[in-house]
């Protein structure tokens, strides 16, 4: 069997359990971890193996990025088939040390990347739906015009904080 023919098994057999609860917004979910703890099954079985790699990104954003990388590995042969994430990371998070803001970064990256590789559908997730209280209502033409006006001031803004570094760099 092929690395292509064994994926195509494993996405169409697996499934993970949401066993954690958010109690905020009041759903079940999955994390990184449940996924990877109901893949074990699938290494012997069809003699694969799976691997999660990230890598801190340069960015020009104000917001540092991770990307993500899940990898199934062929032990029969050289090879892997990958799927990847790119997750920012919220320094503005409330209630949150940097190491929390990272970790958190990094788990919902890494649960991403597998879900892309597993074909994991969570669009009728609680997880993926929830609006934490939130109700939605639609822009008017105006208000989206000051949004988009807000974002390009932002985003000069940030541009011209991040030219200023660098010229401190150079």
């Amino acid at each position: 069997m092929t690395i292509y023919q064994k994926l195509s098994l494993i996405q169409r057999e697996f499934k993970s359990k949401k066993s954690r609860y958010n109690s905020f917004g009041k759903y079940n979910f999955r994390s990184a971890e449940d996924i990877l703890e109901a893949l074990k099954p699938y290494n012997e079985k069809y003699k694969v193996y799976f691997v999660v790699h990230e890598q801190f990104q340069e960015s020009n954003l104000t917001v540092p990025v991770i990307e993500t990388r899940a990898q199934i590995h062929d032990t029969e042969s050289e090879a892997f088939i990958s799927a990847t994430a790119i997750v920012g990371v919220d320094l503005n998070q409330k209630g949150m040390q940097t190491p929390q803001q990272f970790g958190s970064a990094s788990s919902y990256g890494k649960k991403y990347a597998l879900g892309n590789l597993l074909l994991i559908d969570d669009t009728a997730d609680s997880d993926a739906t929830n609006t934490h209280g939130t109700s939605t209502t639609t822009m008017t033409s105006a208000q989206l015009k000051q949004a988009q006006d807000y974002w390009k001031k932002w985003l000069s803004e940030a541009l011209i904080r991040r030219l200023k570094k660098l010229s401190y760099i150079c």
